[in-house]
């Protein structure tokens, strides 16, 4: 608490989402982002029971920091373009060994391989409910988005 002679520091800027873009619906399209620069292992994990740090991770694996570069960066175009939103934060963009899209409420982690194995984020929330997507497949195949996506006014 601030003291009569000092000023009080403003309040961080909100991080919740809107009401268009909710968690869910961003998971798909990084989900859908991936499936287009053909990430491998795309995964959905689902931390909404688990955790409040964000509701849904998203994993996807590019064999070569090239390819990792090329589905962080589609990643970030496709959500932009869709739900004209841009990461609050992004990290590894330097070496694309592993980049993280911090968009509040959704992860999205890319990974190359050796970190992917390494770091093995879905063996770290293991309780958390998550879903593969199919090889060949894109987020229209994930049951645990779809479920969401079906229920949800504003995901058309």
């Amino acid at each position: 608490m601030a003291s009569p002679n000092q000023t009080s520091s403003p309040a961080e800027p909100s991080r919740r989402r809107t009401p268009e873009n909710p968690s869910h619906l961003l998971a798909a399209r990084a989900v859908d982002a991936m499936a287009d620069k053909k990430a491998l292992d795309v995964t959905v994990i689902d931390l909404r029971d688990v955790s409040s740090m964000a509701d849904f991770f998203v994993l996807g694996t590019g064999e070569s920091d090239l390819q990792v570069k090329a589905i962080a960066n589609g990643v970030m175009d496709h959500i932009e373009t869709e739900c004209e939103e841009r990461p609050w934060k992004r990290e590894g963009m330097d070496h694309y060994r592993w980049v993280l899209l911090d968009y509040v409420h959704v992860v999205v982690h890319v990974f190359l391989p050796s970190k992917r194995d390494h770091y093995r984020i879905e063996r770290l929330w293991g309780e958390a409910e998550s879903e593969k997507m199919p090889e060949d497949g894109d987020a229209s195949d994930l049951d645990l988005l779809q479920e969401l996506l079906q229920t949800s006014p504003d995901a058309a």
